[in-house]
């Protein structure tokens, strides 16, 4: 396995009427990442799409640590709570996808 860090783009689409479970949820997404020891420093970004998917932007110290956070104990009930208030969705089902130089609203939570 690799061990150089990896910026990841994580994606989630509430389900209707789950906004505000799911900011808060998010809200304390990175911090237990960084609890867990799992990522490193690089600040974060939030944003969100047109359609009201958050997305968060931050860097996993290696794939090791990607790996090991679906086993941690304390990582793997956040993104269950996460799953039961939004699809976790792919890059190119963002509307903004469709555009060579998409924009986002940024979000602090």
């Amino acid at each position: 396995m690799s061990t150089s860090s990896m910026i990841t783009m994580a994606m989630y689409r509430p389900h209707p009427g789950k906004e505000a479970e799911l900011a808060e949820i998010v809200k304390g997404h990175i911090p237990m990442l960084r609890e867990e020891g799992l990522i490193t420093e690089f600040p974060p970004v939030t944003l969100q799409s047109v359609d009201g998917t958050l997305i968060e932007i931050f860097e996993w110290l290696s794939e090791e640590s990607m790996h090991k956070a679906h086993s941690s104990p304390k990582v793997w009930p956040l993104w269950e709570n996460m799953m039961k208030v939004a699809e976790m969705v792919s890059l190119s089902s963002l509307p903004e996808a469709e555009k060579p130089f998409p924009n986002f609203k940024r979000v602090t939570l």
